[in-house]
């Protein structure tokens, strides 16, 4: 398990069209959970009654990124993206507690976990300054940190901060 902080350098840490960039679509290969939503510019069409009526969304990684792409101005100000094996389905996901983003320690604390136990990565917009990536998978976290030139390793990061 693998973990990423980009919390400077950027204008923007939270536009996820360039999160996904940075870890080279591979938000694609997984279906979402998306739960903790506050998006700054409204909701996009697509996630209006879904997340409103549920307090969460069920989505595909490829409906996922159109939505991103065609609403880049879009700020995602909280959330936590978990993501799933395609071969996972939505009710086993939902028989486990939603993910949350303030509050949860696991974030903070070597060695860091991601929330959900059937979740193969996390990305966590946290109150628009930074944005957190977790991921079983090193090479997604790799690419992101190769990406981003102030990006550093989580665990890293929560040494220092200690």
């Amino acid at each position: 398990m693998k973990g990423a902080i980009l919390d400077k350098g950027e204008e923007y840490y939270t536009n996820m069209s360039r999160v996904f960039y940075a870890i080279h679509n591979a938000q694609k290969e997984y279906n979402w959970l998306i739960t903790d939503l506050e998006l700054n510019g409204g909701y996009p069409e697509a996630f209006h009654d879904e997340y409103l009526n549920n307090g969460y969304i069920w989505i595909t990684g490829e409906q996922l990124t159109d939505i991103v792409n065609g609403n880049e101005y879009c700020q995602w100000v909280w959330a936590v993206l978990s993501g799933f094996s395609k071969n996972i389905t939505k009710n086993e996901v939902l028989q486990y507690s939603l993910p949350y983003a303030d509050g949860y320690s696991g974030f903070w604390e070597n060695p860091i976990t991601i929330q959900h136990p059937l979740a193969d990565i996390e990305i966590v917009p946290w109150d628009s300054s930074l944005v957190l990536i977790i991921s079983k998978h090193d090479e997604i976290v790799n690419n992101f940190i190769e990406s981003k030139p102030f990006a550093i390793d989580l665990e890293i990061y929560n040494d220092a901060v200690d």
